[in-house]
């Protein structure tokens, strides 16, 4: 990729701040990161909903919708998956910049394109979470049947099986869906985020 040098930042007139007043909140990037299974979607659609009714304005990035429009030229090698988190994490950054609450969703299976989502978007706007659900139980879920066919050869490069996935070395939660049911996992989400997205109004 050649380096654009005719390129500006034309900044507007309406700062970050200004939006964090007009909806009362903070912006933040929940980054949800497991295997396949682990209940990342799941989990990512049911804050939406906790958010939603708390009266934040929030946005669900998921894996598999982004690769049907946005990242749809993209395959699974370890290169088109870091191209895939680049991607989602600057279109996660603006959402961040317009106001937004986003929660990422993606099994984002390598420590360095986590760090590079999380310098993209900026540590003070970025929350990782590791589902930690374990392998057993998200290929006993399979709800896609694609261990299954990974197993039988017909998938290649499949995270778990034949691609590899590297767990966060510090996240800022991690939570095991095999022990926790949903509304559990959601209010643990919460109220580790609270005090990262409310707003202090003087």
């Amino acid at each position: 990729m050649t380096e654009q040098t005719n390129l500006v930042w034309h900044g507007g007139a309406v700062s970050s701040e200004d939006r964090q007043r007009l909806l009362m909140q903070k912006p933040l990037t929940i980054w949800l990161t497991g295997l396949s299974g682990a209940g990342k979607s799941t989990l990512a659609v049911a804050l939406e909903r906790f958010f939603i009714t708390e009266g934040h304005v929030c946005y669900v990035l998921d894996g598999d919708n982004v690769r049907h429009g946005l990242n749809r030229d993209l395959g699974f090698s370890p290169e088109d998956r870091g191209e895939n988190i680049r991607r989602v994490a600057e279109v996660a950054g603006l959402m961040n910049d317009a106001g937004l609450i986003v929660i990422a969703a993606f099994i984002s299976p390598y420590r360095s394109d986590r760090a590079l989502a999380r310098e993209i978007v900026g540590v003070d706007r970025f929350a990782e979470i590791y589902l930690n659900t374990p392998l057993t139980v998200c290929e006993k879920r399979d709800p896609k049947g694609l261990y299954r066919r990974a197993r039988q050869g017909s998938v290649a490069q499949f995270t778990g099986v034949d691609a590899p996935y590297e767990e966060p070395l510090s996240p800022a939660l991690s939570i095991d869906t095999s022990i926790c049911g949903i509304d559990a996992c959601v209010d643990a989400l919460a109220k580790h985020v609270h005090a990262r997205i409310a707003l202090l109004v003087e």
